[in-house]
Parts: structure tokens; C-alpha cells; sequence
């Protein structure tokens, strides 16, 4: 009896011993959920996306000072309703300290009251719906990609610096086209600039047709927010109807996402981002070369973001000594300033970034370009002018922005219109 019962001791000691155990490396793991498109229309996106993610946990080989990275990657088909569904999975089941990943600007808006509700950090690197950070603010919500309308305030303004006097506009009939072209519209017609003509097709347009029909002659550019094939079809109808106006754009109506798929159509065409592959800076070529090492192909905003958004996630807890709490791990976040891919970045007291604005002109080389991989006579979006330091009331301050309403199909008001 004595014997079975020094047994029984030593298994649940044993047990014991196991069960600490598992709780101290439970203790030292950070886990992470990722939502991106695996299958789908949006497939292709969220493999860049999440190349762009997996490649900094690769480089720090999943670890996080003592924490070991434990990845977890939920299928979200690019719907609003299957991001919220796996990312209460995510949250639930697999208990994660903190979710990434979403595309569509509905996303964000889908997935920001699931981190309220839940209490666990959305970190977004890609959804750019202006008013995530604006007019409705998450506690939980932090973005490290960009607002719609961000880049094209500066791009509106370069535009009118040109010379530009009269322009259409023709974006994807939703949020992120409405909030692109509002912003280009402010800055544009506040140096003197006219809108002459909105226009609206919607996503996955494929004959541009009707609407070119429309283009008053007399234009001096076209200023478009296109997205997946939209960007592929456009050009080649516009320069197919005869018109010889510059064409202007948002970051996907010409990023290197889509560039390798254009033509000569595209030449010419001026598009602002926060980031380009052709950035002449030591650490953008090893990136792009890293990348294109790994993945056979070049890199680009999507895969970007997402990078910066693991080093964000990294540096925030590097400053809290690893010890995650939540509170803490946002406040060291919203403090931070990192030299990352794109150049410096910081959040606002809006926990959006304030980066670099690029102003780039895609371009035919002849060559590889400073060894990055591109091959010959492809098409290139070089960088020709550099607004630093661009937040997403630029050039107002919060407090003006703010009493407007957010950008859409209405607003700004096409008062120059005909």
C-alpha cells in the first residue's frame, strides 16, 4: 500500500513538473493570427502579403527575443464576414495576443469592433479606409499601412504644380476610390486646379468604353484609382481611344504588384505610394533583392507593409522587455520610430503612420537596375519626387480635417463639372 502510494506521489509530481513545464514555454511563445487570402480572387495579394510578413519572422528565425513566434495563418478569402469569423477563431481557439493581416477597406472596418469587443490588438497593415483612424477610432485598431486618401493629398498638389489645370477622374465605384480621388480633388482645385468630370466604374470593369465616351477632349490629365484587372484594361482603352493626356494615379492603378502585367500603355503613367521597389537606399536593395531571392518576383507595397508591420510588432516588444500586457505593448508602439523599408516612420496620436510620399513615373530600362532583378526592358516605376514626413490630414491639421465630412462619391462636391 505504502509502495502504490509513493507511486501515485511520484506520477503526480511528475505530472506536476510536465504541467509547469508546459506553462513556462506556453509563457514564452508570442502567438500572432494572420488573415490573408490563400484562395481566391485576392490570392495572389495575399501571398505577397504574406511573403512580406513570413520573410521578417524568417530573418529573426521566429524568435523575438526569448519569445518564440508561433504563426498562425487563417484562409480569409478577401469577405468581410470570414475575416470576423476566423479572427474569433483566432482569437478563442488559439488564443493569440494579437492579429494581423485584411485587404479590403471593408475588412477593416469588419475586423477594428472585433478587436474592441475582444480585447486583443488589430494590428493592420494593409485596409486603408480613412476614417479607421479619423472620425471613428479603435482603442485596439493600429495601422501601419496608409489611409486612401494619404498619398494623393501631396499628389494633388504636385499635380497642380506641373501645370495641370483640367482633370478626370475615373476610380473603382467604392470606399477606397471615393477616398483616393477626394483627396487628390482637395489639394488639387485649393492651388486652382479643376475636376471637369468624376467618374465611377465599378470594380472589375473590364469595358471602359462607355465611360471614355464620356471624356471631355479638352482634358490635361486623367487621375485614376484602379484595382486588380481594372489596372490592366484601362490604360490600353485609353491610349486605344486616341486620348495623349498624362494618366495620374493612385498605388495600385501602377504598382510593381501589377507593373510586370503592363505594357507600354503604362509608360508615362505617375502614381503616388509610400514605398517603391526602385527607392535608391542601401536597405530597400536588400530587401527587394532578398525578396526577389525568395520568392522569384519583385517586391511591393503589399509585401512591404506587411514586413513593416512584424518589425513594428517586434520593436514594440523588444521595448516593453518581452513581458507583454497589451496596454503597454500599445503605448511603446505608438511611440516608436523606425527606419523601416520605406524610410521613417511613426504613428500619429491616431495610431496612423506619418512616412515618405512618393511621386513615381513608370519608366522602360534597358538593364537590370543596380542588380535588384528586373530584367531587361521592363517597366520601372521611378521615383521623382520625395514628400517627407506625410501624415493623413496633410497639409491641414487634425483639428481642420476633421470638421469635414469623409471623403466619398459626393464629396468633395464636383462644382467644376460638365
Amino acid at each position: 500500500m505504502l509502495k502504490k502510494l509513493v507511486l501515485l506521489v511520484a506520477v503526480v509530481a511528475l505530472s506536476f513538473t510536465f504541467s509547469v513545464k508546459d506553462a513556462t514555454s506556453a509563457e514564452k511563445e508570442f502567438r500572432i493570427g494572420w488573415l490573408a487570402a490563400k484562395t481566391g480572387w485576392a490570392a495572389q495579394i495575399g501571398k505577397d502579403m504574406t511573403n512580406g510578413f513570413k520573410m521578417y519572422l524568417d530573418q529573426q528565425n521566429y524568435k523575438f527575443g526569448p519569445l518564440k513566434v508561433k504563426f498562425i495563418y487563417e484562409d480569409n478569402l478577401a469577405k468581410p464576414p470570414v475575416n470576423v469569423r476566423k479572427a474569433m477563431k483566432l482569437i478563442k481557439r488559439d488564443k493569440v495576443h494579437l492579429f494581423s493581416g485584411g485587404l479590403l477597406a471593408s475588412t477593416g472596418y469588419a475586423l477594428a469592433p472585433v478587436a474592441e469587443r475582444s480585447g486583443v490588438l488589430y494590428i493592420s497593415p494593409i485596409p486603408a479606409a480613412d476614417d479607421l483612424t479619423q472620425r471613428k477610432r479603435y482603442k485596439n485598431f493600429v495601422r501601419l499601412g496608409f489611409t486612401s486618401s494619404q498619398n494623393s493629398h501631396p499628389q494633388g498638389q504636385w499635380a497642380c504644380e506641373q501645370g495641370f489645370k483640367k482633370v478626370v477622374t475615373i476610380a473603382a465605384d467604392y470606399a477606397f476610390g471615393y477616398e483616393t480621388v477626394g483627396g487628390f480633388q482637395k489639394t488639387f482645385e485649393a492651388c486652382g486646379g479643376k475636376i471637369i468630370k468624376k467618374l465611377w466604374p465599378k470594380i472589375g470593369t473590364k469595358d471602359f468604353a462607355p465611360y471614355l465616351a464620356k471624356f471631355p477632349k479638352d482634358l490635361d490629365a486623367v487621375f485614376t484609382l484602379m484595382v486588380g484587372g481594372m489596372s490592366l484594361s484601362f490604360p490600353k482603352q485609353f491610349r486605344g481611344a486616341g486620348f495623349k493626356a498624362p494618366m495620374l494615379g493612385g498605388i495600385t492603378s501602377a504598382d510593381e504588384f501589377i507593373l510586370p502585367n503592363m505594357g507600354d500603355e503604362a509608360i508615362g503613367y505617375i502614381t503616388a505610394g509610400q514605398y517603391s521597389a526602385a527607392l535608391d537606399t542601401k536597405k530597400n536593395r536588400a530587401f527587394v533583392k532578398e525578396y526577389q531571392k525568395r520568392y522569384g518576383k519583385m517586391a511591393s507595397y503589399y509585401s512591404e507593409s506587411c514586413y513593416t508591420a512584424a518589425l513594428f510588432i517586434h520593436k514594440a516588444l523588444e521595448k516593453i522587455n518581452y513581458k507583454y500586457d497589451r496596454d503597454k505593448f500599445k503605448a511603446a508602439m505608438s511611440s516608436l520610430r523606425v527606419d523601416a523599408i520605406r524610410g521613417p516612420v511613426y504613428l500619429d496620436k491616431y495610431d496612423n503612420p506619418v512616412h515618405n510620399v512618393y511621386i513615381r513615373k513608370v519608366v522602360r530600362i534597358p538593364g537590370d537596375h543596380k542588380g535588384l532583378g528586373v530584367k531587361p526592358n521592363s517597366l520601372w516605376n521611378k521615383v521623382i519626387k520625395t514628400y517627407p514626413a506625410i501624415g493623413q490630414f496633410y497639409p491641414d491639421s487634425a483639428e481642420k480635417f476633421l470638421k469635414q465630412p469623409v471623403y466619398s462619391k459626393n464629396y468633395p462636391a464636383c462644382k467644376h463639372c460638365r
